[in-house]
């Protein structure tokens, strides 16, 4: 398989914070990317104000279009609009390494709590959805503030990917490595995504406590 530097990155929910951060850390490592969003014109917006502010090769379309063009498809969507945006993209995403990121949060009086999703996790159910796909799960605990902020030019991040498919796993790792600062760690199977998924909760938490930004680090590897 090719690496991330000879295939094109596709943002679903890139005019998103989250998204349209990964994508501008992308394309100013000099991959080729992709951003998608429920309308053509949202996504050029964000495509040219990240090509002004950090340069790439970067472009917007729509989200079929997005997931048609790309060869590896992140996932950047926000939890309500995830099971309809996936399930309607099925055969664009076919064959292609989906990455998701998506943490199905609740927000009360007491903060973050994780929800309940019936397959198990966001991304469990994204490889329900799409079993022509190579799905993973990474990027969970990514500050989109920091990602935006063009001034911090070294990332202080591991990404924990878990996925079924270890030559996918390994790519999506090569992802992660390409955004200076930032490494890819395997973190298990699928199966395992719900408690990285839930754990964002806990790292809000940490952020509205003490005022921060964090992230995590795996010691020892």
């Amino acid at each position: 398989m090719a690496g991330v530097r000879e295939q094109t990155i596709g943002v679903l929910g890139g005019t998103g914070p989250q998204g349209k951060g990964l994508a501008m850390r992308w394309a100013q490592a000099g991959l080729t990317v992709v951003l998608g969003s429920r309308a053509a014109e949202r996504a050029q917006e964000a495509a040219a104000e990240i090509a002004e502010s950090v340069g790439g090769n970067i472009t917007g379309r729509d989200n079929a279009g997005c997931a048609s063009e790309a060869d590896i498809v992140l996932a950047a969507l926000p939890w309500d609009g995830h099971e309809d945006t996936l399930r309607s993209l099925k055969g664009e995403l076919a064959g292609k390494i989906v990455v998701d990121c998506v943490n199905p949060l609740g927000f009360d009086k007491k903060g973050p709590y994780a929800l309940t999703v019936p397959e198990g996790s966001a991304a469990q159910q994204a490889e329900s959805l799409l079993p022509d796909s190579r799905v993973t799960a990474a990027f969970h605990h990514v500050s989109a503030v920091t990602l935006a902020d063009t001034e911090v030019t070294h990332v202080d991040l591991d990404v924990l990917v878990l996925g079924d498919d270890r030559e996918a796993t390994d790519v999506v790792r090569e992802l992660a490595d390409v955004i200076p600062g930032v490494r890819g760690i395997y973190g298990g199977r699928l199966r395992n995504a719900h408690q990285v998924e839930a754990l964002t909760a806990n790292v809000i938490a940490i952020n509205r406590r003490y005022k921060a930004h964090a992230g995590l680090r795996v010691t020892d590897v």
